[in-house]
């Protein structure tokens, strides 16, 4: 694999196939088993990863200009030899601070240090923070909220190769749309591992797959190398077939004549021929995950209603005299910039959180299943998999359990890890799972695709288009959003505006993609 100045490689391939392993080998965090990484010299290697580290004693602003590499670390010496000059305890050292920081001074402003707050507070800004939240110590974020420190620190530091592995998992819409945009401008190599489909489709000029340890690469965006891909396994397809019909007529002469002394030239030369061939090998696909879920109860026409409802935390205030009615059949994906009342609306839905004035009412005849990244945390860690699916439902066979486990994403042995070692995106899949395994004929789902992989995130798009139930959610990826919406509610300044038709219609009517993006 290569990557060059101004190239963007999308590395892609199945779990476990080793995309993370790949920039701990460019980094030099592992060292490979055969073969080497060769970069530039004193080439400058940006790298984010999910593992984000400890942060605390900054703001979140001097959190993303300390990790800027180089730049920073001039910084810092600037303003211990500006303290050091004026130190007159360290009259006698004058000259030849006076001298360093001439060379710093010059080579800070070479790399545009005295552009940093700014740039630091523009790439914050980009990824969803309010002045508030740059100017708050970063202990008191959220992880998902010091995931976006830490990537803004990797985009500060200007670096010659851009290594970013998921970056888009904890944020927004806004923030994606927003970092499309910012590494389309990037000068450097970039090479990205991501989950959503949109986001490599819009950024990406080359893919690298990985799959069994052997990367093979395309030309194109991701659409372009999933044709090229289906291409390439046609034509193996056929290339096997006419092997195997070629073995199988060599090997039945040889059934056929190895007993005849006549054809014994004839039997040894095919025989030597077979030897020398090299097989070919089928091509490797994954196993496409399917789920369907079995047909919910029929709801009322009325599934869910709020009437007036005012709803504030503390001095916020987000609902003032809200009004919606949800009706059967209706897939409502709600929009809004942070802190516009999406998941509010949700958990008001689902009971979790209760109006201060006014009526929410779910239909009686409603069942809802409702998703949020805190039932995730409701697992009990002393139970296997597998023990979760069979508590939740102790009536169903043992079969029925491993099939819905297979549906999404767990065979053999994987049923029988506890709930306390599954990743996020093991546990989301889990959580979807159990919940859909009966399904109920509302379901509220926020950010439900957060933690899923690519072939997670279509076998579940694919079951939902078939579901025929009411749906409400909220989510920012784009091709979720287009192929389940068929009703858009947009929250924004207090202010609530209703589409009727989905996603794409709704982008084509106002404009954008999402609110707070012009």
């Amino acid at each position: 694999m290569t990557a060059f100045a101004g190239q963007k490689v999308g590395l892609v391939g199945p779990n476990g196939s080793g995309k993370s392993a790949i920039f701990r080998v460019i980094t030099n965090e592992e060292q490979p088993d055969g073969g080497g990484v060769v970069l530039e010299k004193d080439l400058v290697v940006g790298y984010f990863s999910q593992d984000v580290g400890e942060m605390a004693g900054r703001t979140a602003v001097r959190e993303t200009m300390a990790g800027a590499g180089e730049v920073a670390t001039f910084g810092e010496e600037l303003a211990e030899l500006e303290a050091a000059m004026s130190d007159p305890e360290r009259g006698d050292e004058l000259e030849a601070l006076v001298d360093r920081f001439g060379v710093v001074q010059a080579r800070f402003d070479d790399l545009d240090g005295y552009s940093l707050e700014a740039r630091a507070r523009e790439i914050l800004a980009g990824l969803s923070f309010s002045s508030q939240q740059m100017d708050a110590c970063v202990e008191t974020l959220s992880g998902g909220w010091k995931m976006r420190v830490a990537l803004a620190r990797i985009l500060l530091m200007k670096p010659d190769i851009l290594l970013l592995d998921e970056p888009t998992n904890h944020l927004d819409i806004e923030s994606i749309i927003w970092l499309e945009g910012f590494l389309r401008n990037f000068a450097g190599a970039l090479i990205v591992t991501s989950h959503d489909r949109s986001f490599l489709n819009r950024l990406v000029t080359h893919i690298v797959e990985i799959n069994a340890g052997e990367l093979t690469s395309f030309t194109g965006n991701y659409d372009f190398y999933l044709q090229q891909r289906e291409l390439f396994d046609k034509q193996a397809d056929a290339q096997f077939a006419r092997q195997q019909a070629m073995l199988a007529k060599e090997k039945a002469f040889i059934e056929r004549f190895k007993a005849r002394a006549s054809h014994a030239a004839q039997v040894q030369s095919r025989e030597k021929k077979l030897e020398k061939i090299d097989l070919v090998q089928p091509p490797r696909r994954e196993k496409a995950m399917e789920f369907t879920f079995d047909t919910p109860p029929r709801s009322g026409e009325d599934v869910a209603k709020l009437e007036a409802v005012d709803k504030s935390y503390g001095d916020l205030e987000i609902y003032k005299d809200f009004n919606i009615l949800l009706r059967r059949g209706e897939r409502w994906c709600v929009m809004g910039i942070n802190g516009a009342g999406k998941s509010t609306l949700l958990k008001l839905i689902a009971g979790i959180t209760s109006a201060d004035s006014g009526k929410v009412t779910v239909g009686p005849s409603v069942k809802m299943g409702y998703f949020a990244q805190h039932a995730m945390e409701l697992l009990d860690p002393s139970m296997s998999l597998f023990e979760t699916l069979e508590n939740a439902f102790p009536r169903a066979s043992q079969g029925s359990l491993r099939s819905l486990a297979g549906a999404f994403g767990f065979s053999g042995d994987s049923v029988e890890k506890p709930c306390s070692v599954l990743s996020g995106g093991e546990k989301a899949r889990l959580v979807l799972a159990r919940m859909l395994y009966n399904p109920p004929n509302f379901l509220v789902l926020d950010e439900p695709t957060n933690h899923l992989d690519m072939a997670t995130k279509e076998m579940l798009v694919k079951a939902l288009a078939k579901f025929e139930g009411t749906m409400l959610f909220v989510s920012h990826d784009r091709e979720f959003l287009a192929a389940l919406s068929n009703r858009v509610l947009e929250l924004e300044d207090h202010d609530v505006r209703r589409y009727e038709g989905g996603y794409l219609e709704y982008v084509e009517q106002v404009g954008y993609e999402a609110p707070g993006v012009g």
